[in-house]
């Protein structure tokens, strides 16, 4: 089954709410203007409930469908942007300095509240969807808060979905996989304290730009030597910082960067080995360390018997030749991981063209997503509840 009709009908609207957005991005928590955006649109299509403040300041709407009693199907958008100063040149580029729509957020965002008017004027189902609206995906774990928030249980949802666009995956094609499909995250900081000096006297002093090197190439050896080469791993240093002069050795540095892992067993070796590492190369050259790590996001897993379900849906929207049912998975980090957790479900991908890449200030989310993706949404939630 193509393009949904009033999908296709929709679009220049869903595509108005879109830059409206865009044009007013607002990070992490912090999404109010947002979230007040989605609930005067839920309570204007005539939701029969419309819960705010979830997970902070999470929006959940409840459609009930009308063909009868069923389960409640829960349908999942992230709002946030990220701090980051847009470079497309759009008209409807960010009018806030310092923040942009890099990650699609906004696009998501309308492609539920398309999906969203559509059922809530249908009604073709038999039991409840769910339409959550959530913050803070990028960093807070505003997923986890609306689980914790008691989310699932105060709505009865049995089963959750979501969904993200793909720069580089063509327009009206997906992709899915069972099991892992986006990896962990762990964040470290780390800082290696020497005593400084003259930089003509070094034998003077603790050096600590010197450990700090041999940090950032023997964390590389964990991907190298420690874990298994059939294994995925991600270890990146991505911040240094130490001194403020050209001739003197200062008396501490920071490094800082991620680990991204596919399975917990590989993510806990990797932490263990990052420990002994800064440990060793301090000791051999007098200095001290200390570590911070902080697990962040879970592994984000695909239950199998969703994810054939989302496939199949996608299948009817898109034919079967555009939808990957085996991508490979992705070692950027998602906080759905919580909700499919908590419930069984599956995490989908939808194409955004030949765009740039995800939190590049170039990217835009591409419009012409918009009607597979509500197609998706609407599909999904009448066959998840068919009478």
């Amino acid at each position: 089954m193509p393009i949904v009709n009033r999908a296709a009908e929709l679009h220049a609207e869903i595509r108005e709410w879109r830059r409206d957005l865009h044009r007013r991005p607002e990070i992490l928590f912090d999404v109010h203007e947002t979230a007040a955006f989605v609930r005067e649109k839920l309570e204007r299509f005539g939701c029969d409930e419309v819960a705010t403040g979830i997970g902070r300041t999470g929006v959940v709407g409840i459609i009930r469908g009308s063909r009868g009693e069923g389960p409640c199907v829960g349908l999942r958008a992230d709002m946030d942007a990220l701090p980051l100063q847009e470079a497309t040149g759009k008209p409807y580029a960010s009018a806030m300095p310092g923040r942009m729509h890099a990650c699609g957020h906004d696009g998501h965002t309308a492609m539920l509240l398309g999906a969203a008017k559509y059922l809530a004027e249908t009604r073709n189902f038999a039991g409840t969807v769910a339409v959550i609206f959530q913050p803070a995906e990028e960093g807070g774990g505003g997923g986890n808060e609306m689980v914790k928030d008691g989310m699932m249980e105060r709505f009865g949802i049995t089963r959750v979905f979501g969904m993200h666009n793909l720069p580089g995956l063509p327009v009206g094609q997906f992709g899915i996989r069972p099991g892992p499909i986006m990896a962990s995250t762990a964040e470290f900081a780390i800082t290696v304290h020497g005593k400084g000096g003259h930089a003509a006297m070094p034998h003077r002093t603790v050096d600590p730009v010197v450990m700090a090197a041999q940090i950032v190439l023997g964390l590389q050896t964990i991907a190298a030597r420690s874990i298994d080469p059939l294994e995925s791993v991600v270890v990146s240093v991505t911040k240094v910082h130490g001194g403020d002069a050209h001739n003197i050795i200062p008396d501490k540095v920071e490094l800082a960067g991620t680990i991204r892992t596919l399975k917990r067993e590989v993510s806990a070796l990797a932490e263990e080995r990052l420990h002994a590492i800064c440990r060793g190369i301090a000791d051999a050259g007098g200095a001290s360390v200390s570590v911070e790590y902080d697990p962040n996001y879970p592994v984000t897993v695909n239950h199998p018997e969703e994810t054939g379900f989302a496939g199949s849906v996608a299948s009817e929207v898109a034919g079967a030749a555009n939808v990957f049912t085996d991508m490979p998975p992705m070692m950027g980090g998602e906080d759905f991981s919580y909700m499919l957790e908590a419930r069984p479900g599956a995490f989908i991908f939808v194409g955004n063209g030949d765009s740039a890449g995800l939190h590049n200030p170039a990217y835009d989310f591409n419009d012409e997503a918009i009607p597979h993706g509500v197609s998706y949404w609407v599909r999904l939630a009448e066959r998840a509840l068919a009478p």
